[in-house]
């Protein structure tokens, strides 16, 4: 086994891309602090000490949802007693309250569920009246698999969707709904939402149109090892075509409240190795984001050393996860996510939707 792992480490230290059979190696390989030495590598390579984070709010427009997934504790069929839906006004009053609670917040993050009524003219006149009235507050909405159900429902292509959006003031994408792009896998967690080809299509045709996105992996449930490390070649293989994937942000299952509660929740060891793989994997990615609310603050910062250089955002009130157990808060301040990531010997970087430095905080003054 240590022969195995010298001969990736020579890789990695000559900028080689690893194989399939490399990445199934490290997910059965115990040697972690190997591992994500390697990452930290290839993280540094990249970013140096930077750690990138921005202030953020997330929406989320519905929770009644047609899919009902075994994977999913947020969506819930219409006569639910959680159940709701925000009417255009609703979405733009917190659009509005987040501007106002955070002058310096650069993004939006919406998204839902698959709402069975509700038409895709719904979704395009929240994005153009909130992109009306803050024009410079980027917008990230919409998974690839509800970019897909709105072209069903409007009986419209997934380039005419995307295209109506983008003009109604879309910025980009997040990366959700990925899951484990394996039909095996979606067939048992979410047989009534988009395929493994249909999020690739929408993802490329998005980058096709100038729209970037992220990408997500859900792991932990159902999925073999090598459904892992083909999720995450068949990732690089349309990266490598598009170049518009910003950040991969590989998601821990959190069964409780699921269809699949029966399932034990991934432990802290697993998930840095998870991240640190994708960081090695993933060599056409720029970022690899830890998501600190599905893995608690304490496990995002010790994941700065396993390769990550991004922890999202502020959020400010985060649903879907919570619903499905996570007990980190629902948001987290600018001033917090600065300390923890000082805390680690990093630099924190507050940055925009794409990437863009908007300040540096070195020290005890920003630069």
């Amino acid at each position: 086994m240590n022969e195995q792992l010298c001969l990736i480490e020579q890789k990695i230290g000559n900028g080689e891309r690893l194989t399939r059979e490399d990445g199934l190696f490290l997910l059965k390989c115990d040697e972690l602090l190997r591992i994500g030495t390697l990452a930290r590598l290839v993280k540094q390579r990249k970013s140096g000490n930077k750690v990138y984070f921005n202030v953020n709010r997330h929406i989320n427009l519905t929770n009644i949802c047609l899919s009902r997934c075994k994977l999913c504790a947020f969506g819930c069929d219409a006569d639910a007693s959680e159940a709701y839906v925000m009417e255009p006004e609703k979405a733009l009053s917190i659009a509005r309250q987040a501007v106002a609670d955070a002058p310096e917040m650069t993004e939006l993050h919406i998204v839902s569920a698959l709402h069975p009524d509700k038409p895709f003219d719904y979704y395009a006149d929240i994005i153009r009246r909130i992109h009306r009235e803050f024009p410079k507050l980027h917008i990230k909405a919409f998974t690839a698999v509800e970019i897909a159900h709105f072209a069903k429902i409007a009986k419209l292509s997934i380039r005419e969707v995307l295209t109506i959006l983008k003009e109604a003031g879309l910025g980009s994408m997040p990366g959700g709904g990925a899951e484990i792009l394996n039909d095996r896998v979606r067939q048992i967690l979410c047989p009534n939402k988009a395929s493994a080809a249909e999020w690739l299509e929408v993802v490329r045709t998005a980058h096709q149109l100038g729209i970037r996105s992220n990408a997500t992996m859900l792991y932990g449930h159902v999925e073999t090892h090598e459904e892992r490390i083909d999720h995450l070649l068949t990732l690089r293989k349309l990266q490598d075509k598009t170049g518009g994937f910003q950040a991969f942000i590989p998601f821990p299952f959190h069964p409780e409240n699921t269809g699949l509660s029966d399932i034990k929740r991934t432990t802290a060891w697993e998930d840095l190795k998870m991240l640190a793989v994708s960081r090695l994997m993933l060599d056409n990615f720029d970022h690899v984001k830890a998501f600190w609310i599905m893995l608690t603050v304490p496990i995002a910062q010790v994941s700065l050393g396993f390769g990550i250089d991004d922890l999202d955002g502020t959020v400010v009130e985060e649903k879907i996860l919570h619903a499905a157990g996570a007990k980190t808060a629902k948001g987290i301040s600018k001033q917090d996510i600065i300390a923890f990531i000082r805390e680690t010997g990093n630099i924190p970087v507050e940055r925009d939707t794409l990437y863009r430095e908007v300040q540096i905080y070195d020290g005890s003054h920003a630069l």
